[in-house]
């Protein structure tokens, strides 16, 4: 073979394996900038903030950390006994408030017979005084007559205030009614606090990070424990920008845990938002622009969320809040 040959040979050998080698980083920077996949995935899951409803020191620690727990299980429980007098106290009320309601439904039926009473005595004596004034010439005296009247009169002033006495005492009788549920609201209160001084589980899922101890203070709104919810992992996926035309809700997903096992998901939703670090808004109100001297403009990071499918966590697998995954997006799942 001639030098000149030789010379065409290599040349042309040299060309196609640039060629080649162009093609092919073309195709992985092609795969890299648009393909829909991401290593930057989280994930995630529902924490539950566990705060007691009411106050006091901690008496027992029912839980361990990292421990399992069912929804309903006791966590820890708050000394009982400050409610307990409460409870106590509140059902006095509540007996007591009974029974003067009952002397209020005693007083107006006193008050109804009395002023049945009165009512009679007034019909008598208008009666009495009606038969006096048909009596004519001097078979009865003037002053009977005035003493009639008087006993009359006198008599109407007594059903009257037989009335305001009976109309007294239904009002007393309200008042009581209102001081019964009152104080059967005081009681249900009690029940209810004595009840959440044990503190329970809102959700299955795992006790983490248990940092309270028996003899601790519990205060009513301060979480004192975190729960991670086993029903609500989620995963994260953070795309470039560049690459969210080819994303859609639905689209099928496989998700690569770094520990090599793959769960399998699709897109729930994708974020319409995040925060612009290099525009925040000036004293003046006004947008403050930095100005940049940057010659590669990297692409944001948009946050997809993943809702991974019932049935594709293996038995066995370990999910921990916050571990890094891959997401493979794959439209025709």
């Amino acid at each position: 073979m001639s030098p000149k040959v030789q010379s065409i040979l290599r040349f042309s050998i040299t060309a196609v394996v640039v060629v080649i080698a162009a093609l092919i980083a073309m195709a992985m920077w092609r795969h890299y900038m648009y393909s829909p996949w991401t290593r930057e995935g989280r994930l995630r899951a529902e924490v539950v903030r566990v705060a007691p409803d009411v106050s006091g020191p901690v008496s027992a620690v029912a839980v361990r950390d990292n421990q399992l727990v069912k929804r309903g299980d006791v966590l820890y429980q708050i000394d009982p006994a400050r409610y307990q007098n409460a409870l106590n106290q509140a059902r006095g009320n509540l007996a007591a408030a009974q029974a003067s309601a009952r002397a209020a439904g005693a007083s107006i039926q006193v008050a109804a017979a009395g002023a049945a009473q009165q009512s009679a005595n007034a019909s008598r004596y208008e009666q009495q005084y009606e038969r006096r004034q048909r009596i004519t010439g001097s078979l009865i005296s003037e002053e009977s007559r005035t003493d009639a009247l008087s006993a009359a009169q006198a008599a109407r002033a007594g059903v009257a205030q037989a009335q305001a006495s009976r109309q007294q005492a239904s009002a007393s009788q309200q008042q009581a009614l209102a001081a019964v549920e009152q104080a059967q609201a005081a009681l249900d209160t009690a029940e209810l606090n004595l009840e959440r001084t044990q503190v329970r589980a809102p959700v299955d899922g795992y006790v983490t990070n248990l940092e309270v101890r028996q003899g601790d203070y519990a205060t009513a709104g301060a979480a004192k424990l975190a729960v991670i919810d086993t029903d609500s992992f989620w995963v994260y996926g953070y795309f470039e920008e560049t690459k969210l035309a080819r994303l859609h809700v639905g689209d099928g997903t496989r998700v690569q845990l770094m520990s090599g096992q793959e769960l399998h998901g699709h897109i729930e939703s994708i974020s319409h938002g995040i925060t612009d670090a290099d525009s925040p808004t000036g004293s003046d109100l006004l947008a403050n622009v930095n100005p940049t001297y940057n010659w590669v403009r990297l692409a944001q990071r948009i946050p997809v969320r993943i809702k991974l499918d019932a049935g594709s966590i293996a038995k066995g697998v370990v999910l921990a809040n916050g571990m890094t995954a891959t997401v493979i997006v794959e439209a025709g799942r």
